[in-house]
Formats: C-alpha cells, sequence, structure tokens
C-alpha cells in the first residue's frame, strides 16, 4: 500500500526533464524530494497527482494507477494559488466543494483549521489584505482541509516567520500521527532533516542520491567541529594544521579531515587549560551533501 513511483520519464520535445525516477512510501511519513530550480521536482509531483501525463513508467497509490478519482490528495504549490479579490471563508469553501465536501462541514473545518493556525480574523477579509505569510497559511488550509491521504508539500515555509514557521512544523506532525502520507519539496534542508527519513536528490531530471538519510549520512565521515570556549584558540587550531570556518566570539566551526583532528584539539585545549562549554564532532549536513551532488 501507499505511493510506488517506478521508471518514471518526462520529456518535452528534446529535453528530458524526469529521466527513470523511482521511489516508494510504504508507510505514512514524511518524504524529502531535493533538487535545485529546474531539476525536475515540479514535473514530479505534476506526474504523481496526474496533472502531468509521464511519458512512460508507473505510478501506483494502494496498488491502483494514478488517476483523480483514486488519489485523494491535497497539494500546496510553491506558487501563489489563491484568489486576491474573493474573501478567504467564500474561496476556501469553493476549493472545498471542488473536493467533494458539503457546506456545512467545509464551513466547521475551515473554522477548525483557521484557529489552529491562527487566521481567524481574516477569513472575511479578501486575500490581497494579508500578509504573504498569511496567505501562504490559508494556502495550507485549502490543501488539507479536505482531509486528504497524499499530501504534497512544495515550498512549504516559504514567507513564514519563525513563530509561523514553528506552527505549521507543529501541524506537519500531527498530520503524520493521523496517518497521512506527505512529500516535502523545500529548500530549507533543516526542515528536510528534521521531518524527512527518505529523501531522494535530483539533478537536471536524474536522481543523484536517495535512501534513508540516517543511513546517508552515516557514510560520510566527520568534518567539522563545533566548539565554544572562554578566549580566543585561534593559535591552537594553527598549531594543529586546522582550518576555521566560522569564529564569532569564542564560538568556533573548524574544519577537520577526520574525527581524530577532533581528539588532537580537544586535547589540546584540555593541556592549556582552556574552558570548553560545547564541544561536538560533527558529519556534514544535509545542506552539505546537497551543495556536493549538485553544487556544480
Amino acid at each position: 500500500m501507499g505511493l510506488v513511483v517506478h521508471d518514471v520519464k518526462k520529456s518535452y520535445g528534446d529535453k528530458t526533464v524526469v529521466d527513470g525516477i523511482s521511489f516508494e512510501m510504504n508507510h505514512p511519513g514524511v518524504f524529502g524530494l531535493l533538487g535545485t530550480n529546474g531539476a525536475g521536482k515540479t514535473t514530479t509531483i505534476r506526474m504523481i497527482l496526474g496533472i502531468l501525463k509521464k511519458d512512460s513508467g508507473e505510478i501506483n497509490w494502494n496498488g491502483k494507477k494514478v488517476e483523480r478519482k483514486n488519489v485523494n490528495f491535497g497539494y500546496l504549490p510553491e506558487e501563489r494559488g489563491i484568489y486576491p479579490k474573493i474573501k478567504i471563508i467564500d474561496q476556501l469553501t469553493y476549493f472545498a466543494k471542488l473536493k467533494g465536501m458539503k457546506e456545512g462541514p467545509a464551513k466547521e473545518e475551515i473554522k477548525k483549521w483557521a484557529e489552529k493556525l491562527k487566521v481567524s480574523d481574516y477569513l472575511e477579509m479578501t486575500a490581497e489584505k494579508l500578509s504573504k505569510g498569511n496567505q501562504q497559511k490559508i494556502q495550507f488550509i485549502a490543501s488539507i482541509l479536505h482531509s486528504p491521504e497524499l499530501i504534497i508539500l512544495d515550498e512549504p515555509f516559504s514567507g513564514l516567520d519563525p513563530v509561523n514557521t514553528e506552527l505549521l512544523k507543529n501541524v506537519i506532525i500531527e498530520l503524520v500521527k493521523e496517518g497521512k502520507y506527505i512529500i516535502m519539496s523545500s529548500h530549507q534542508m533543516s526542515s528536510i532533516e528534521e521531518f524527512c527519513t527518505e529523501v531522494l536528490i535530483l539533478n537536471k531530471g536524474k536522481t543523484v542520491l536517495q535512501g534513508n538519510l540516517n543511513d546517508i549520512k552515516s557514510k560520510y565521515p566527520a568534518n567539522r567541529i563545533s566548539v565554544i570556549v572562554d578566549r580566543n584558540i585561534d593559535n591552537i587550531i594553527k598549531d594543529l594544521a586546522l582550518e576555521i570556518y566560522i569564529e564569532k566570539d569564542n564560538n568556533y566551526e573548524i574544519k577537520i579531515q577526520s574525527e581524530e583532528d577532533g581528539y588532537k584539539l580537544f586535547k589540546e585545549l584540555s593541556n592549556q587549560d582552556v574552558k570548553v562549554t560545547k564541544f561536538e564532532i560533527k558529519k556534514p549536513s544535509l545542506n552539505d551533501i546537497f551543495i556536493e551532488k549538485v553544487g556544480e
């Protein structure tokens, strides 16, 4: 059960935009679909939802070919998709009816989600009067108020301040607990790391990295140290032939070649009676791995 994408291809004329992509979602959770601009993410999403026809391959949802009648989906596109001159309550009700909801239950769901996402005060306003962040939250409500099984979120945190980002993150966590399947595409790698256990990175339509995020990161050696000390340690770092990546107010990020470099630094700090309040040997972040794979 769930979503199966197998060897899917899509071309426009002589240009191949998706070249043999394959992945599966066999249980509820969040799957990270990543890539640079133009890598083929949006085309892949639209084929999964049946908006675009694939040239070849298979896309199945719960054992059936993807068709609108087989997939109860919610889609939050990266682009703004709400009407600027129409009241929020009216267009959310309209979107709900398009998904088969009756007006009464739809308005109850709208009220529930508006309270949860703190936009109740804006329901009688037109969309053009809302901030970008609040417009994003309205779009998010439109994508989930009909309780879809499969939810695709393309840059869900776009335009949100830290408070509203945290608010939306909590809602996504709730949706996963309710058994929803979520595909998330984002350039905010920290958010992908926070939510996704499985990721796929596209570059020019091809898969360049795929799998369990923890397994992927475990194959990379440690490449930096994060350390906070009570005084300047530039000379100690220089003597050990290490490189400072970032330094601010005795808060250092230091490049290393191996974990052994980290142990040597820690020993030297101890020998010189440097007070250490933080010392962490770190493996590459998803952001580092992403840049390595598609940075050219």
